[in-house]
């Protein structure tokens, strides 16, 4: 008789692990989910593709941020075959961002001048096209 007690309580104890790990499962794809990477500017199009950028810190501060420029395609695809160059004024050097695997994120770092005005410039080129899109950036207070 004990044994079927204790095979009860096995067979419930799994039922209730299998829960538990389902839940534990759920929240950490929640908490990956909701990360804080926001956007620092509006998404831009650039012929077929959206450029969007991202800072570290985000909002971005005065001083060195690190920037990240995600270009996708149609249904979201990684655009990879780009070179992508960025600076903060107009007076600045373009300095080549560094592609992150194939998977249309590119990252640089740049120094950000104080003033309300601050602008992230980013140079693209594909296949012999070249654009110059501008991102305004809202520095952190």
């Amino acid at each position: 008789m004990q044994i079927i007690n204790l095979s009860s309580l096995v067979t419930q104890f799994n039922k209730c692990s299998e829960k538990y790990v389902a839940l534990l499962l759920l929240a950490g794809i929640l908490a990956a989910c909701s990360s804080d990477t926001s956007m620092d500017a509006p998404a831009q199009k650039w012929q077929d593709m959206e450029i969007r950028v991202e800072s570290r810190p985000s909002p971005p501060s005065t001083g060195m941020n690190e920037f990240l420029v995600i270009a996708t395609a149609e249904r979201g695809r990684p655009v990879y075959d780009l070179l992508v160059s960025l600076r903060t004024d107009d007076h600045d050097e373009w300095k080549q961002a560094i592609q992150d695997g194939q998977v249309g994120v590119y990252r640089r770092a740049a120094e950000v001048a104080p003033g309300t005005k601050s602008v992230l410039q980013l140079q693209i080129k594909r296949n012999g096209a070249e654009g110059i899109l501008r991102f305004p950036l809202n520095l952190a207070r």
